[in-house]
């Protein structure tokens, strides 16, 4: 597949952090952001969020029990 350059602008934190997490991932910055974005079109990300906030509807009671019994312990820590 052929390539192009770009010359986007984006705050430093923004391009540290994907200069980072491309490293940790083993990938070229440009290659990271373009499977962000291959995801993002794909819905993958999306779909992600949504798994994640069913569940978090699902058992938020659990975690808020966990929560409280924690409170009234000393010494425990809620994970």
């Amino acid at each position: 597949m052929a390539k192009t350059q770009k010359g986007w602008r984006v705050d430093d934190e923004i391009a540290e952090l994907a200069t980072a997490r491309a490293r940790d991932r083993g990938m070229a910055v440009g290659d990271y952001i373009a499977a962000l974005v291959r995801e993002d079109v794909g819905g993958l990300r999306q779909r992600g969020l949504d798994a994640a906030q069913r569940f978090l509807d699902e058992h938020q009671a659990a975690f808020d029990e966990a929560e409280d019994a924690d409170r009234h312990m000393p010494g425990a820590h809620a994970a």
